[in-house]
């Protein structure tokens, strides 16, 4: 079974749903050129033949307004398209997916009342099969596919070359094994989230992945092994390496982007990554030791500050997104 680690559930202080304005005004940025790019290459009549339900699915959805705001966007632009292609009558059903833990009791209480779709939970795994073949017409993942499925197997074999002793994580100071390991990861996870696509999107449908990253060629480094790992998965690993690989999808628009957050406050800072993070860390150290470390880090809230500073976080997030087209 694939590992789960979800975004902190419910509507609380620690909550994904109030610490996710990040991920919320990232996604936002990108909406304009996303709406284009299906006005332009979304044909809805070739696409449904005779059915009259269209269905959109968010992978990745989390808990929270982002998703709801998303799927709307989305609706919106749908809706539009179907007018200037003059078809009336048509169903509109979204499906939610994200892994078992998720918290689609709080997602599904925070769904408009009324609504113009019909609203799904589909929970499992992204890197598998989801949906019955040909079934999905628009597909939507936003800062999502940077998760990877499981922690590489090498790393916690003792007898392997990548056995990460004592860490969770890989550093600069990191053997090359232990890189090449999460590198190897990564790749498997992309194809096979490719791949269950390619068989779930009817011909003509569209997909669309916002994720973080940066353009190809445009990382540098002086030395590190982690720069070059970086520099690795960006060259050899990425989007469109992968989408030429499978075959099955064209891509019609891909662009890099800096985003600008807007000014966070420590504290915020460190509640976002709370959110984010703390299910994967008490998964490992238990919740009464993460809680510990996040009142500790807002005690030390200035040598966090530091951290963020040295790993070259300041208020923007590098990103592309992605519209591919299923032929």
């Amino acid at each position: 079974m694939r590992e789960s680690s979800p975004m902190n559930a419910g509507d609380g202080t620690f909550s994904y749903t109030k610490n996710s304005t990040v991920q919320r005004d990232a996604a936002s940025s990108v909406k304009d050129t996303i709406k284009e790019a299906i006005m332009e290459n979304f044909d809805i009549e070739k696409v449904l033949g005779d059915s009259t339900t269209l269905t959109i699915a968010d992978l990745g959805c989390s808990v929270g307004p982002n998703t709801v705001s998303a799927m709307e966007s989305l609706l919106e632009t749908v809706e539009h398209k179907c007018r200037r292609q003059g078809l009336d009558g048509l169903e509109f059903q979204v499906l939610f997916n994200d892994q078992i833990g998720n918290d689609f009791n709080t997602l599904f209480a925070a769904l408009p009342q009324p609504r113009s779709y019909f609203a799904s939970a589909v929970p499992g795994s992204f890197y598998g099969r989801l949906f019955p073949c040909s079934s999905v017409h628009v597909a939507y993942s936003s800062y999502a596919i940077n998760w990877l499925s499981r922690v590489p197997e090498e790393l916690q074999r003792k007898d392997s070359r990548a056995w990460n002793a004592g860490r969770i994580h890989y550093s600069d100071d990191s053997s090359e094994a232990v890189l090449e390991a999460y590198a190897d990861q990564f790749q498997r996870d992309m194809e096979a989230f490719v791949g269950a696509r390619a068989r779930e999107i009817a011909p003509g449908g569209v997909m669309v992945i916002v994720v973080p990253g940066v353009p190809d060629g445009a990382v540098t480094y002086s030395g590190g092994v982690a720069f070059r790992f970086i520099e690795s998965i960006l060259s050899d690993m990425d989007l469109s390496r992968v989408v030429e690989r499978n075959g099955c999808f064209e891509i019609v628009k891909m662009e890099f982007g800096e985003v600008a957050v807007g000014k966070v406050e420590l504290e915020n800072s460190i509640m976002v990554i709370r959110a984010i993070f703390e299910g994967c860390m008490a998964n490992h150290f238990g919740a009464v030791v993460v809680n510990q470390l996040f009142v500790r880090a807002m005690q030390h809230k200035l040598q966090f500050a530091a951290i963020l500073n040295s790993a070259g976080i300041h208020g923007t997030i590098s990103q592309i997104m992605a519209v591919l087209k299923r032929i």
